[in-house]
């Protein structure tokens, strides 16, 4: 992705995230509300802090009240701070640019984490290569990655999971398979 091309997509991403309203779910405005629990909050505190302590950029967010942390986006984010090696699980998000989109599926399979992958491309070919080519549990051309109706098989591969969320899979998760054989003189 060229550099003009970034700053501009950086740029209107991190507007339309600082009119997210973070807050009690049960204001109709709140987008985003808050943390799980209180060590969930303070893990992911955690990894904004250490990400900027080692010269990344917090482009918005980052402030926490209670379990609230408002959507953040970092830049320049090493590869080994925790934001950038783990799975957030939160309001959080980095970015990073490439040079090819090759090098970006590279990027992506460079992790031990595989949930799902978004690809946003009209090629028709580049959407195949990237369904060839990404070791994740399902790639959404067009769209963010969490997209998904109920029926769609949803889960992750390497450490992002084991089995897929979605209709089929609970019946079957919830159904004892079962074997008789009887064989006859």
């Amino acid at each position: 992705m060229n550099q003009r091309l970034y700053d501009e997509v950086r740029d209107k991403l991190v507007a339309a995230t600082k009119r997210l309203k973070a807050g009690d779910p049960k204001d109709e405005e709140t987008f985003v509300g808050p943390i799980i629990s209180d060590k969930e909050a303070n893990r992911l505190e955690g990894w904004i802090n250490e990400a900027a302590d080692k010269g990344a950029t917090i482009l918005c967010g980052g402030e926490r009240e209670g379990n609230v942390i408002t959507p953040t986006i970092l830049e320049n984010v090493p590869d080994d701070a925790a934001i950038a090696a783990e799975e957030a699980f939160g309001p959080a998000l980095t970015l990073s640019s490439y040079n090819s989109f090759d090098e970006a599926l590279d990027m992506t399979n460079d992790s031990v984490f595989g949930l799902q992958a978004g690809v946003f491309t009209r090629d028709i070919y580049k959407a195949h290569k990237a369904w060839d080519t990404l070791d994740v549990g399902g790639v959404v051309i067009g769209d963010v990655p969490s997209w998904r109706v109920d029926h769609m098989p949803y889960g992750g591969v390497k450490d992002s999971g084991l089995g897929r969320e979605g209709i089929r899979f609970a019946i079957e998760d919830m159904t004892e398979i079962r074997l008789m054989v009887i064989r006859t003189p």
